[in-house]
């Protein structure tokens, strides 16, 4: 599965099934390399976007652990398989602790999560799955037991050290949010990170990587925001990704924020910057 340097994300929850095709087929006509879709989907729900490109890979980002049970993600992983091959990328995570009163440690829950799809009729195997993964050990179990790991709301420090922990092999995509050509974008920007900044499993990582109790307050500093959720030119933008990607990135998937439909215009001039 080739995701090439840069694709995009895009929320499922505002996606209709025509929209959906629409934004597959767009992306693929762009050059981006993978759709990666939010809003822990049900699979059946992505048909339309594989149906509707060519060859570009779709992705989870990500099916949350809490709302599937794996016997059934591995029998809808593998039906979809059959129909479009090589062409579905499982992004699986453990959500955070605000999300639901069930919540025990991530890492066991998502070990046995993992084995519940090793143990399925039909496997999904390691290399089409990888896992929302912050934390040292996290990241450990992401290279461990798939292809690698998809990081959300995360600086380019995190993708350094992500990449230093991992070694060269496993495969390493973070999400950037951004606002593209909007003036002013910060307070958008603000409003978008204002929901992460009130998750303890975001705030935690985010303290481990130069920020301080004061950078998490009241919204985020310009600082904090600035550099999670870059505003401005698309050339800007371009500047964010690359660094993840210098970083030691293997793939860049940027997300126009509070999009409410099919961002085509931000998808556009993101292309023209980054895939020139």
């Amino acid at each position: 599965m080739d995701l090439k340097n840069i694709g995009v994300w895009i929320s499922g929850r505002i996606l209709d099934e025509d929209s959906a095709g629409r934004a597959a087929a767009l992306a693929e006509e762009l050059g981006f390399g993978a759709v990666w879709v939010g809003g822990s989907p049900r699979l059946p729900s992505l048909r339309p976007m594989l149906s509707a490109g060519q060859s570009i890979p779709i992705a989870t980002g990500i099916v949350n652990i809490w709302q599937y049970d794996p016997d059934q993600l591995a029998a809808e992983f593998a039906e979809l398989d059959d129909e479009f091959p090589g062409r579905l990328l499982l992004g699986i995570g453990i959500g955070h602790p605000e999300a639901t009163s069930e919540y025990r440690k991530p890492l066991t829950k998502t070990s046995e999560f993992l084995d519940g799809l090793d143990a399925a009729e039909r496997p999904v195997p390691a290399d089409r799955r990888c896992l929302a993964a912050l934390g040292p050990k996290m990241l450990d179990l992401s290279a461990a037991r798939s292809l690698g790991t998809h990081p959300y709301f995360t600086p380019v420090a995190h993708t350094r050290f992500a990449r230093e922990r991992l070694g060269s092999g496993p495969l390493i995509a973070p999400e950037l949010a951004c606002v593209v050509g909007e003036d002013p974008g910060r307070e958008r920007a603000r409003a978008y990170g204002a929901n992460y900044l009130r998750m303890s499993n975001y705030t935690n990582n985010l303290l481990r990587f130069g920020y301080e109790q004061s950078d998490i307050e009241n919204g985020g500093s310009d600082r904090l925001i600035d550099e999670v959720v870059p505003q401005g030119s698309p050339q800007h933008i371009a500047e964010m990704a690359r660094a993840h990607l210098d970083a030691g990135a293997d793939h860049v998937c940027v997300q126009q924020v509070g999009a409410s439909e099919l961002p085509e215009r931000e998808w556009r001039a993101l292309a023209g910057a980054l895939l020139a």
